[in-house]
Formats: structure tokens, sequence, C-alpha cells
């Protein structure tokens, strides 16, 4: 209707509401009427002695509550990512034990404001791992471990205790307990180890070593010619290398760090041996290679990817021998070190906690 064919003496023009004809208030002297029309659009008065507008068709309707329905598809959206969110916080901070397959076996993470830096795995992780004394008949020898139960079951390499007689742990706090020895696999060089009396300890978290990339930075924590929770970082150098080691642990030739003789763990790449002969007795597995720096009494210990996660179990690393060395007990690490693929250790638990060895 446009203004001409409007009666005169009537009603002012209103506003338009959206759909098209002009909507008019009811005159003071009248109580409002029922609205026409149904839908989400604002109603429509009638006016008396006016031509009502025709009701909107279907389509009409249906344009009119699509904002309606865009805000609850919207909102709807920001439900299921904010639920996403929780459940990924919620990941991060269990301190449970379950797992999948090869997926990570949760217990201590870095905080979110730390996440990606050195200090801030280090900061998380260090209460982990512990220094592992182990005395045999041929004397004492030092290496590392990992706390994987708040009840203290720590894992470490079979060459730091096999032979031994006693073994004693001290944790980052310097408090120390008493070790048994519940199970050993030779053929995959790993051992687990129980606190007697132990409880509330903090535990490492167990990551998926299927997912390491060449190029990856990593974290070293262990206790190296016996400095307890060295830190030292790198990257993943290379992966799967076929590291040989000695069989059956001998205290003769050293454990992760021998005290008295300089001796280090002897292992065998690519067709030559290193820090001492294997002997005989060998096993062969895949490792990781980092150059982060390992050196004696690293053995067991942790190599740690930037989410705060154990992805291996530092096993071998190359030294200058004592004889290329005038006598010292060795020239340090040269960015040649091994770790024991996480994923290699959580598909043997189950045999290491029956206390079963090959």
């Amino acid at each position: 209707m446009t203004e001409s064919q409007r009666p005169s003496g009537e009603y002012p023009m209103y506003p338009s509401y959206g759909n098209g004809d002009a909507a008019y208030p009811p005159p003071p002297s009248y109580q409002p009427a029922q609205p026409t029309g149904s839908g989400g659009g604002d109603p429509v008065w009638p006016a008396p002695g006016l031509p009502q507008p025709a009701p909107e068709p279907p389509a009409s309707r249906r344009r009119a509550r699509r904002p309606v329905a865009l805000l609850a598809a919207v909102a709807i959206a920001a439900a299921i990512v904010g639920g996403g969110t929780a459940t990924v916080i919620g990941q991060l901070t269990d301190h449970g034990t379950n797992s999948t397959g090869s997926g990570v076996i949760p217990g201590t993470t870095v905080s979110q404001s730390s996440k990606g830096t050195v200090s801030g795995v280090a900061a998380a992780l260090s209460p982990t791992i512990v220094e592992i004394s182990a005395t045999s008949t041929a004397g004492q020898s030092t290496g590392s471990g990992v706390i994987i139960t708040s009840d203290g079951e720590i894992v470490t390499n079979n060459h730091v205790v096999a032979g031994s007689s006693s073994v004693k742990v001290t944790l980052s706090t310097g408090k120390t307990y008493t070790a048994d020895v519940v199970g050993t696999d030779p053929d995959k060089d790993l051992a687990l180890i129980k606190l007697q009396g132990a409880s509330g300890l903090k535990t490492a978290t167990l990551g998926d070593s299927s997912k390491i990339a060449v190029g990856d930075q990593v974290v070293a924590i262990g206790s190296p010619e016996g400095l307890t929770g060295t830190v030292t970082s790198g990257i993943v150098s290379a992966l799967d290398r076929d590291v040989t080691v000695a069989k059956e642990g001998d205290n003769s030739q050293g454990q992760g760090q021998g005290q008295g003789g300089g001796q280090q763990w002897p292992f065998e790449f690519g067709g030559k041996q290193f820090n001492g002969d294997t002997g005989d007795s060998t096993t062969t597995y895949k490792a990781l290679q980092t150059d982060a720096s390992l050196n004696p009494g690293n053995s067991g210990g942790a190599l740690i990817n930037m989410n705060g996660e154990i992805i291996g179990i530092n096993s071998a690393m190359y030294s200058a021998s004592s004889s290329e060395s005038s006598g010292s007990s060795g020239a340090g690490s040269v960015g040649l070190g091994f770790a024991i693929p996480v994923n290699t250790l959580k598909a043997d638990l189950n045999t290491l906690r029956a206390g079963d060895s090959s």
C-alpha cells in the first residue's frame, strides 16, 4: 500500500518489520488483539478498518526461523568443542595407569605453560628418575631407572642389576630405598625392580615410540658418573638401529658405571664393538639413536619427548675407552647414544611383572 492509497486521517506510516508491509500499532482506545501469524517473526497487530496483510507463506516463515536454527547449531558446535577441550585436558592430567595398544600410559606430565621446553620437561620428570646402585661379588655399579607406579615399580636395564646381590635406589629427594629385582629380560636388556615400603611416588608417563620422527627434540635424565638427576637434551638422530649388547650382566665388565675400574657397558653396532668386548652371549634389539649427551651411569634412565612422555630407556652410549684416553675413565659423550623404544618396554611389562626372564 502506498502513501497515496492510504485513507486520510487514519494512521501515520510506521517502519516496516521486514516482511514487506508496514506494521501498525493498535490505537490507544483499543485493547490489543492477538497477533496474527505464527513463527519466529515479530507480531503484526491488526488495525481496525484497514485491510490486513495476507498470511506469510510457509517459505517465508521458514526463512524467518533460519537465524534461530543457525544460532542453535552454533551453540551445539560450541558445546562439542568445549567438551573436546575438557577431554584433552583430562587426558593430560590423568594419573591413571590404563593403556590401549601402543598408546600413552599416563603419569606425571608437563604443565601447559611449560610444555615444549627443556626446563619444563626437567621439572616435571626429574622426580620420576632414580639412581640405582647394584652390589655384587665383583663390586658396585651405578645406573638409573624410571618410576612407573606410585608404590615403587621401576624399570631399568637388565645390565644394571643382573648378577646383583643387593640393590639400593636413591630418589631425586635424596631418600634411599632397598629394592627387589622383580623380573629381568636379558633378550631386551630390560629389568623391573620394586622398592620396599614405598608409596605416593610420582610416576612417569610412558609414551608411544611409534610416533617418533628423526629430528624430534628429546631430553635425557639419569645419573652419569653418579651425578644424580643430570639433564641433557638433543634430538632423535636415527630410528631402528640394530644394537648388540651382552645378554647376561657381568659386573667384571661394569654395569652402567663400574666403580674403580672405569669400565663402561660394552655394545656393538655396525659390526664394531664399543666400550669393551661384548662377549659370546649377546642380544640385538632395535634402538633409537640420539645425540643427547649420555655417559656411564645413564643406563636405565629416560629419553623423553617435549610433552614429558618417556619414549625410550637409555641403554648404550659410545665413549672413548680407557686405553684411548691415556688411562682416564673416558673422554665423555660424543653424541652417539642409544635407547630401547618405550613400546618394547610396554609390550614386555607383563612378562617382567610375572618375574619371568628369558
